[in-house]
């Protein structure tokens, strides 16, 4: 018999052989299998998705810092934005099976795709919205990248086209040929005064600015006159002052450079200098307008082809300007392609942008597929009267 106060063996838990004896109760799970730390642990898949999510949350903040600042991100850049909403939604259906995070990795989720929705446009038309109750002379705009002016087209179809429109101020931009992969100047002058007469002309590059309203100047840089330099070195952003009422607005014909050629290899030394030229030339231009823009005492109407999806959120060719949105139904707007690729309308390379106090009652993309691979932009602009001390 043991001492008095002391317990015998058959009191110590797991003597003598008491085989029914585990580990302390701290390591045993609630249902007492002590399988705690084991069932801990994150299965293949749930580590997958929190690795995709890290991975996705990364991407995205690269994006908004390296976007229009590296050259190379210009192959990100041409990724539908609409991937940005794509992505976060896929991996928010998936995450209910990730029973050990879903509670934490949900709302990240839902984070990154309010973020990516901002940036792909959703919600656009409501920031630039409509001014159906602006006051003041009304001019109808019609801009449009043409696709190199009517290249493949009938001739009778495509002035049929730009007749039909009665804008009083066209935008068009692509007016040239190309041969052997050189831009070919034009002159179609003479055509447009029998399809378009009382219209004023004006020539820039491959921009070309048709207008029944007074022009009161014509900025045009000049550019030697040899070579392609009218095309290579003239500028991306024709600027005519137009009189509208009582008051001077002017209007910029926009046509950036494009970032790549479709179908050219990846692979190949090539692709990657004329990725970086383009960029070079796009930055070039775009500061000339931003320069251009700063010094102009006018209000201003901005519209073309940006070539950048990214234009009215991670680009900005107009600081202090006001992004407008065409109406586009639960998506937001999308302007490319319409015919010549057998890609899907994903992408808005197509802006629009209004400084000072004019407003745009209406916008919308219109035509255009039967002869460009752009839709064109329909634009209803109201220039307020000056007003008085």
């Amino acid at each position: 018999m043991p001492p008095s106060g002391l317990p015998g063996t058959d009191d110590v838990p797991g003597a003598d052989g008491d085989r029914t004896a585990g580990p302390p109760p701290d390591a045993r799970t609630a249902d007492g299998t002590g399988e705690g730390p084991r069932a801990r642990r994150w299965c293949r898949g749930t580590r997958l998705l929190v690795a995709a999510t890290g991975a996705w949350a990364l991407l995205l903040v690269l994006h908004v810092l390296l976007a229009g600042r590296w050259w190379l991100w210009l192959l990100v850049e041409a990724v539908p934005p609409l991937t940005l909403v794509a992505v976060p939604l896929l991996l928010l259906a998936v995450t209910p099976l990730a029973r050990p995070v879903r509670r934490w990795l949900a709302p990240v989720l839902v984070l990154l795709l309010l973020a990516g929705a901002h940036l792909a446009g959703f919600g656009a038309v409501v920031r630039g919205g409509p001014d159906t109750a602006a006051r003041g002379t009304q001019v109808k705009v019609f801009a449009w990248s043409t696709d190199y002016w009517r290249m493949d087209d009938d001739e009778q179809d495509f002035y049929a086209f730009l007749r039909r429109q009665d804008a009083d101020v066209y935008l068009l931009q692509e007016y040239l040929y190309w041969q052997d992969d050189e831009p070919v100047r034009i002159d179609d002058t003479t055509r447009l005064r029998e399809e378009l007469p009382g219209y004023h002309i004006s020539v820039e590059g491959e921009l070309l600015t048709l207008s029944r309203l007074p022009v009161v100047a014509e900025h045009h840089r000049r550019v030697p006159d040899t070579g392609t330099a009218w095309y290579r070195e003239g500028s991306k952003a024709q600027r005519t002052d137009i009189r509208v009422g009582d008051r001077t607005v002017s209007f910029y014909n926009v046509h950036m450079p494009v970032p790549f050629q479709v179908g050219d290899n990846p692979l190949s030394g090539r692709f990657y200098r004329f990725l970086r030229d383009q960029y070079d030339w796009r930055d070039r231009e775009l500061a000339a307008l931003r320069a251009d823009l700063a010094e102009n005492p006018h209000p201003a109407l901005l519209t073309g082809d940006f070539n950048s999806p990214w234009t009215g959120s991670l680009l900005d060719p107009a600081p202090g300007s006001r992004a407008h949105s065409p109406a586009s139904g639960v998506l937001p707007a999308r302007s490319w392609p319409v015919s010549d690729y057998p890609l899907p309308r994903l992408w808005r390379l197509d802006w629009l942008f209004t400084t000072g106090d004019l407003a745009v009652p209406g916008y919308r993309f219109g035509g255009g597929g039967d002869f460009s691979d752009h839709a064109a932009q329909e634009i209803r602009l109201v220039v307020p009267g000056p007003t008085t001390p």
